[in-house]
């Protein structure tokens, strides 16, 4: 009969530990299994250690510069591409410029930039203007509107 005080484990499962270095009579004395001489049988080598092939973190390029967390990026949309897309007087704003697909992406907010030629007038509602832009769309009778962010 089985009862708690005969429990034992099963022969064999249990095995006793190696213990390296601990005299002759151990069988694992003197070298303490390492062999003899060489890199391994002296002291311990880093893991990080490749044979004294140059080491990752030597070969791998250090990072350079940094990328500013605070940056805008705006979707920009030059004057050219409003004259093409919009009739006279008519309203711009990000979100037909969304929906028109003039821009795929809103980002930070939309910036108008000057390239091209503007000659129909235009309210224009963006959060960012350049000078060049602001110039020929107010020269064609255009309004601008800067969103604040």
């Amino acid at each position: 009969m089985i009862e708690l005080h005969t429990l034992k484990p099963a022969p064999g499962s249990k095995k006793r530990r190696k213990r390296v270095g601990r005299g002759i009579g151990s069988g694992h004395g003197k070298t303490a299994t390492r062999g003899t001489k060489g890199q391994k049988a002296r002291d311990t080598i880093p893991p990080w250690f490749e044979g004294g092939q140059t080491p990752i973190h030597r070969r791998l390029p250090v990072r350079v510069g940094f990328r500013n967390v605070n940056r805008i990026e705006y979707a920009i949309v030059n004057v050219g591409t409003l004259a093409e897309r919009f009739q006279p007087n008519d309203t711009v704003t990000p979100e037909i410029l969304l929906e028109r697909r003039i821009i795929r992406k809103l980002k930070d907010g939309v910036k108008i930039l000057g390239e091209g030629d503007i000659n129909i007038p235009l309210t224009i509602h963006a959060h960012a203007v350049s000078e060049s832009a602001r110039a020929k769309i107010e020269a064609a009778g255009g309004t601008i509107h800067l969103i604040e962010k």
